[in-house]
């Protein structure tokens, strides 16, 4: 279907038919509008007797590693972050129906800081080589594994927020919504939703570019 695609925009750009032609034909022969962008995207707009395809991005070993990378160290460093703010809280506002003979926090705290010493520079590394990689070829921001990857982290911080707020509402509904499990619904919502409106920005943001 797609290759079915990519011939008739490949014909109809040699046969000087214009873009916005191509389009509306395709629009009304059922294609969905993604599809015909990325497919008119798929040749230069430039005069020549034929249509001319732009250069594909290819997407290294290492690209593909360095994307891994990434978001591992994203989840690490959100994670981490997340269990020394609950400890905190934890310590702010201690739990008086449980008592523990042995006291965790501290230790809880240097794993997680430490976790976030070691993942977040190497997130920060990455991403200013992945940066740089994509002002050098924009064409590079289409990477599959990217994107993929992308909306994977979109659909589960989206799994927690909507978890989180299921939970708070029960919660709450049922009067058991303590000032110690608010902070902490609170911190899991705006770190996810943090991490999710970045990556929403980022992809509209190469929307608009292509537009």
């Amino acid at each position: 279907m797609i290759q079915e695609l990519q011939l008739f925009v490949r014909e109809s750009l040699a046969k000087n038919q214009s873009r916005e032609a191509i389009a509306e034909a395709l629009k009304k022969g059922g294609w969905p509008q993604d599809e015909i962008d990325s497919a008119l995207a798929a040749y230069a707009d430039v005069a020549f007797p034929i249509a001319v395809p732009k250069r594909k991005p290819y997407l290294s070993a290492k690209e593909a590693f360095l994307y891994l990378v990434l978001f591992m160290t994203l989840y690490i460093s959100a994670f981490s972050l997340g269990t020394i703010i609950f400890q905190f809280i934890n310590r702010a506002f201690p739990d008086t129906l449980y008592t523990y003979g042995y006291d965790g926090t501290a230790s809880i705290i240097r794993g997680a800081l430490s976790a976030m010493i070691i993942a977040f520079p190497v997130f920060l590394w990455v991403s200013s080589i992945l940066r740089k990689a994509i002002i050098k070829d924009p064409e590079k921001r289409s990477s599959k594994v990217r994107k993929w990857l992308t909306y994977i982290t979109m659909f589960g911080v989206t799994s927690i927020i909507i978890g989180d707020l299921i939970v708070t509402l029960t919660s709450l509904l049922g009067g058991e919504l303590t000032v110690r499990f608010f902070l902490k619904a609170l911190t899991i919502l705006v770190i996810a939703g943090s991490i999710f409106g970045y990556y929403l920005w980022d992809l509209r943001s190469e929307e608009q570019e292509r537009a």
